[in-house]
Protein backbone atom coordinates (compact mmCIF):
# COMPACT_ATOMS: atom_id res chain seq x y z
CA UNK A 1 0.00 0.00 0.00
CA UNK A 2 1.51 2.96 -1.21
CA UNK A 3 2.05 5.81 1.85
CA UNK A 4 2.02 9.52 0.86
CA UNK A 5 5.20 10.37 2.98
CA UNK A 6 3.28 13.61 3.58
CA UNK A 7 0.85 12.11 5.88
CA UNK A 8 3.50 10.77 7.92
CA UNK A 9 4.78 12.66 10.71
CA UNK A 10 8.32 14.31 10.36
CA UNK A 11 9.87 11.90 12.98
CA UNK A 12 8.22 8.40 11.30
CA UNK A 13 9.61 10.11 8.08
CA UNK A 14 12.80 10.54 9.26
CA UNK A 15 13.09 7.37 11.10
CA UNK A 16 12.37 5.47 7.61
CA UNK A 17 14.74 7.22 5.94
CA UNK A 18 17.31 7.39 8.47
CA UNK A 19 17.58 3.31 8.96
CA UNK A 20 16.92 3.38 5.46
CA UNK A 21 20.32 5.40 4.29
CA UNK A 22 22.49 4.14 7.19
CA UNK A 23 22.21 0.33 5.95
CA UNK A 24 25.17 -1.56 5.05
CA UNK A 25 26.53 -1.35 1.73
CA UNK A 26 24.92 2.07 0.39
CA UNK A 27 28.49 3.75 0.38
CA UNK A 28 29.66 3.74 -3.22
CA UNK A 29 30.65 6.91 -4.12
CA UNK A 30 33.47 8.90 -4.18
CA UNK A 31 32.22 11.23 -1.47
CA UNK A 32 31.61 10.34 1.58
CA UNK A 33 27.89 12.29 2.58
CA UNK A 34 27.24 12.76 6.26
CA UNK A 35 24.05 10.71 7.19
CA UNK A 36 21.54 14.08 7.58
CA UNK A 37 23.07 14.96 3.81
CA UNK A 38 21.77 11.28 2.86
CA UNK A 39 18.49 11.69 4.59
CA UNK A 40 17.76 15.06 2.49
CA UNK A 41 18.93 13.49 -0.64
CA UNK A 42 15.89 10.74 0.32
CA UNK A 43 13.73 13.41 0.92
CA UNK A 44 14.59 15.17 -1.97
CA UNK A 45 13.64 11.99 -3.73
CA UNK A 46 10.30 11.91 -2.11
CA UNK A 47 9.77 15.19 -3.00
CA UNK A 48 10.08 15.19 -6.07
CA UNK A 49 8.13 11.46 -6.96
CA UNK A 50 11.28 9.88 -7.28
CA UNK A 51 10.62 7.26 -4.98
CA UNK A 52 7.44 6.37 -2.32
CA UNK A 53 6.98 4.87 0.87
CA UNK A 54 5.52 1.27 0.69
CA UNK A 55 3.92 -0.25 3.79
CA UNK A 56 2.76 -3.86 3.64
CA UNK A 57 0.27 -4.64 5.96
CA UNK A 58 0.98 -8.72 6.27
CA UNK A 59 4.56 -7.75 7.43
CA UNK A 60 3.90 -4.45 9.10
CA UNK A 61 7.14 -3.13 7.50
CA UNK A 62 7.89 0.31 5.31
CA UNK A 63 9.98 -0.18 2.34
CA UNK A 64 11.00 3.02 0.17
CA UNK A 65 10.45 2.03 -3.30
CA UNK A 66 11.50 3.54 -6.86
CA UNK A 67 7.98 4.16 -8.28
CA UNK A 68 8.92 2.30 -11.52
CA UNK A 69 9.02 -1.34 -9.47
CA UNK A 70 6.29 -3.19 -8.30
CA UNK A 71 5.88 -3.73 -4.28
CA UNK A 72 6.62 -6.69 -4.92
CA UNK A 73 10.27 -6.67 -6.75
CA UNK A 74 11.90 -4.58 -4.32
CA UNK A 75 12.21 -6.86 -0.65
CA UNK A 76 15.79 -5.42 -0.28
CA UNK A 77 14.46 -2.05 0.83
CA UNK A 78 12.16 -3.09 3.72
CA UNK A 79 12.23 -0.64 6.77
CA UNK A 80 10.67 -2.95 10.05
CA UNK A 81 8.78 0.50 11.14
CA UNK A 82 6.06 0.62 13.47
CA UNK A 83 6.37 3.96 13.42
CA UNK A 84 4.92 3.49 9.92
CA UNK A 85 2.50 1.12 11.13
CA UNK A 86 0.95 3.72 13.97
CA UNK A 87 0.80 6.71 11.24
CA UNK A 88 -1.28 4.59 8.91
CA UNK A 89 -3.93 4.27 12.04
CA UNK A 90 -6.88 5.85 11.53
Amino acid sequence: MKIPHASLSADALHGIIEEYVSREGTEYGVRDFSLEEKVQQVLGQLQRGEIYVNFDPDTSTCNLLVCDQAPSANRLNRVDCELCTDSTKG
